[in-house]
């Protein structure tokens, strides 16, 4: 009979997979030893696997130009990253490796981009594409960066005010995108995006506002779906009406060069995922070809923003089960040493789905079970499908510590999270370490911050202060 962790997870999904062995009884995840890292740690930890990010930026690169080269596509291709998806210091010097540019999203991220130009990881030739609603403060930086000589900062254009609070700050010539407000998908709640300007107002805001403005120079268009790209109904449809608002823009606008094709690649959340990268980028490339040649107007250089898929499957989190409490006849809950509504803010917020594998004894017994967390919420809970059914681990048993990983949690959960502040019923933060890889291939690993102390909390808190 079958009853092991590892039979469950080999008859439901293909195992090995290019991320994932088993070493003996325990998980392997790029070949780093999961266990030892508990050992030398402890749990809860968090870490972030370095090399993951320049593969992932390596393969989109390949793929990209693979598609250029293939259709003879006259453009150039643009890799941005989202600076949003992981501010970290770590995470940039590692993706800016590898001739990348960079999006901002709001007014401190000027202040990382002047820090990476001091130090020499970023030029004057680095695109800093700046996105987000401006104002005073974001506005500022943008100018400040400019003025001091950075002329590859495109600000993009989301509400009609902005231009002028831009032209007042900067002198001499700038260049500007434009954005798109896209409609959403049917399922949302409003039926197009509050970022940008709609479909039909462009060409007369460019006529009316940009086109006779010495000062400003028309560069690109930016293109964003909020589901990210997919092959669908929809996201084609969006992308076909935003090349007729770029076909129709550039006859009138010829400093018009460049299209954005914002939204964002898919990350693994699932062993079954499955995502064809090289697909998706071949028909972009050709659906614009396309359309620019059957009007006659020449085609763009492509920019695309990637911060998760740049960042995300680098990522994981180790918790131990520390207690397992059967609350009834069906359900048995397995308690963590940490919360998820703090260290991994989307499984509670948005619902969303991380693979979640064991990290040791799988050739234990399994058994149905749910996850929660440490806090007092009713919603610091975790399941394979948010309400809907339990997952499986291998037995619990006092005298055998289980482990289990959450991996490719590298976008967004810190800076949500709120890493190093306060957390939800004032769980600390777990450590977190870096690993690399030296020349030789050889892994590394670094204490990048400790867990959170009590003493941390009450300073914030004020209790540190003097009565």
């Amino acid at each position: 009979m079958n009853t092991k962790y590892s039979d469950l997870i080999d008859q439901t999904y293909y195992f090995p997979q290019e991320e994932f062995k088993l070493e003996g009884s325990e998980l392997r995840f790029h070949d780093i030893d999961l266990m030892d890292l508990v050992k030398k740690y402890g749990a809860p930890l968090k870490f972030t696997y370095l090399p993951k990010i320049s593969e992932n930026i390596k393969k989109a690169k390949l793929w990209f130009n693979n598609a250029i080269e293939k259709h003879d596509y006259k453009g150039s291709y643009n890799y941005c990253y989202c600076t949003k998806s992981s501010h970290f210091e770590h995470v940039l010097n590692e993706a800016l490796k590898n001739d990348i540019h960079i999006e901002t999203s709001s007014a401190f991220d000027i202040n990382i981009v002047e820090k990476l130009k001091t130090s020499g990881k970023i030029t004057d030739d680095t695109y800093v594409i700046c996105n987000g609603f401006k104002r005073d403060q974001y506005v500022e930086n943008i100018a400040r960066l400019l003025n001091n000589g950075h002329r590859n900062c495109i600000p993009i254009i989301d509400n009609y005010e902005e231009l002028d609070l831009l032209t007042e700050r900067i002198d001499g010539k700038f260049e500007i995108g434009i954005r798109i407000a896209s409609e959403e998908e049917p399922k949302f709640e409003f039926y197009t995006s509050r970022l940008g300007i709609g479909y039909k107002n462009i060409v007369p805001f460019y006529n009316k506002t940009i086109r006779e403005n010495e000062q400003v120079h028309l560069r690109m268009l930016h293109f964003f779906i909020n589901t990210g790209i997919r092959d669908t109904a929809y996201y084609w449809n969006e992308l076909n009406k935003c090349l007729k608002v770029y076909i129709n823009l550039k006859k009138v606008c010829p400093h018009l060069d460049s299209l954005n094709i914002g939204g964002g690649f898919p990350v693994k959340n699932s062993l079954a995922f499955e995502y064809d990268y090289e697909y998706m980028i071949d028909e972009i490339i050709n659906q614009i070809k396309l359309a620019c040649e059957e009007a006659g107007v020449d085609v763009p250089n492509i920019f695309t923003e990637f911060g998760s898929f740049t960042v995300g499957e680098s990522g994981g989190a180790i918790y131990e089960v520390l207690y397992q409490k059967q609350q009834n006849d069906r359900e048995k809950w397995n308690m963590i040493n940490s919360s998820f509504i703090t260290t991994l803010p989307d499984t509670w917020a948005i619902s969303k789905k991380f693979v979640m594998l064991a990290i040791n004894r799988w050739n234990d017994e399994y058994e149905r079970v749910l996850l929660g967390g440490l806090t007092c919420d009713s919603d610091d809970y975790y399941n394979s499908e948010q309400h809907t059914n339990a997952i499986y681990l291998p037995k619990f048993k006092k005298e055998k510590p289980l482990y289990i990983g959450f991996f490719n949690t590298g976008a967004y959960q810190d800076t949500i999270g709120g890493f190093g502040g306060l957390q939800h019923c004032l769980i600390p933060q777990p450590k977190h370490i870096l690993i690399d890889r030296d020349e030789e291939g050889n892994i590394r690993t670094e204490l990048f911050s400790e867990q959170q102390k009590a003493e941390d909390m009450l300073a914030i808190l004020g209790y540190s202060r003097d009565n």
